[in-house]
């Protein structure tokens, strides 16, 4: 299977490269029904509703079975319902006409009517309100819309894609989202798992995710190697893929890798232990100077693990001399060359595994 963009597929005009079907699909074998699934509804004419976690793609496909279908050199236009005041998402939604409010001073086209010979595709569809929810069972009912202030109807000529992130039948049953607009929305539904549920994908994700950020950054960061792979197949990532994306991000641009997850921010001790006198004085002078030491030394770590250990390179990152960078290793604890093992950043974080350069 291959979904090609076009040049209609955003309104600004410009296509959306999207990941092979091999990186999206992966080998996990609950992709493997969500890939059947796809490949059925791509080319009819229904609802379809895409459900996963934060992060699990549902754009992704929402684009994929565009592509896919007989729309594909239609419009693809996406709405994210969360991220539009819902005083302003009907008129978002179906336009208006000039004077139909105070600063209507045009005819406007909603996205409804600008996705035409396309896909409609709602993001994040149990974010709207009931007075928009029953206008848009309406609209999927009568297949007809209206401008705010026009007085005549025009035709859906477009296919709906809803997803979300929520369990729509526990917001159904907290008379949150309305049952029969449920209804519709769901003659086809996508579930999407997380990344915990398709563990076996990761090994080809990492590979991708390094491929595209070292091409977009000018970079060269090394392959993983088979021990943090390893590492990073264990973590539950509740960000998902998205959150797996930024892990490379970080990799490529920084040098390092998390392979823990670290600790909120409220648990992270912002200085360190405080050291009560036998007078019950404390000794804020020689606090300060420990916080900035453990800065320091943190700074420093970083430095060098982004430069592969060449402390000349450290020095002009850190904008001091090569002088005074040997005596704030030493000072810091900091072994003078990089060990076989070098030491782990907090939050688990391990170096880029490059061989160290000479000074």
């Amino acid at each position: 299977m291959e979904a090609t963009g076009t040049a209609r597929e955003a309104l600004n005009g410009r296509p959306i490269e999207l990941p092979p079907a091999e990186i999206v699909f992966g080998r996990a074998e609950s992709m493997g029904l969500v890939r059947q699934k796809v490949e059925k509804v791509a080319g009819t004419n229904v609802p379809v509703l895409i459900q996963g976690e934060s992060g699990t793609g549902k754009e992704i496909f929402a684009r994929m079975i565009h592509r896919m279908s007989r729309w594909a050199e239609g419009p693809f236009v996406q709405v994210n319902c969360a991220a539009i005041p819902g005083t302003l998402l009907e008129s978002e939604l179906f336009g208006y006409q000039r004077g139909a409010f105070t600063g209507a001073h045009a005819n406007k086209p909603g996205r409804v009517e600008l996705a035409s010979g396309g896909t409609l595709f709602l993001d994040e569809i149990a974010e709207l309100d009931s007075s928009l929810q029953a206008k848009l069972l309406q609209l999927l009912q009568d297949g007809q819309f209206c401008r705010i202030g026009d007085q005549e109807d025009q035709q859906l000529e477009a296919r709906v894609i809803c997803a979300t992130n929520r369990n729509l039948e526990q917001d159904i049953a907290a008379g949150n989202f309305r049952p029969d607009l449920f209804y519709r929305i769901n003659v086809i539904s996508i579930h999407l798992p997380p990344l915990r549920e398709r563990r076996e994908d990761i090994p080809l994700m990492l590979d991708f995710f390094l491929q595209r950020f070292n091409q977009k950054f000018g970079r060269t960061a090394p392959p993983f190697s088979k021990a943090i792979i390893q590492l990073l197949q264990q973590r539950d990532w509740p960000g998902n893929i998205r959150e797996l994306e930024n892990c490379v991000a970080r990799y490529v641009l920084l040098g390092t890798i998390e392979t823990t997850r670290p600790q909120a921010p409220e648990h992270q001790p912002l200085t360190p232990s405080i050291e009560v006198g036998e007078d019950g004085s404390i000794p804020l002078k020689r606090i300060a100077k420990q916080a900035i030491r453990a800065v320091e030394k943190s700074l420093i770590l970083r430095a060098l693990q982004a430069n592969n250990w060449n402390r000349r390179k450290a020095a002009e990152v850190l904008d001091i001399s090569y002088r005074a960078l040997l005596y704030k290793i030493h000072q810091a604890g900091l072994p003078p060359k990089r060990a076989r093992k070098a030491p782990q950043l907090p939050g688990g974080e391990l170096p880029a595994p490059a061989a160290p350069s000479s000074d």
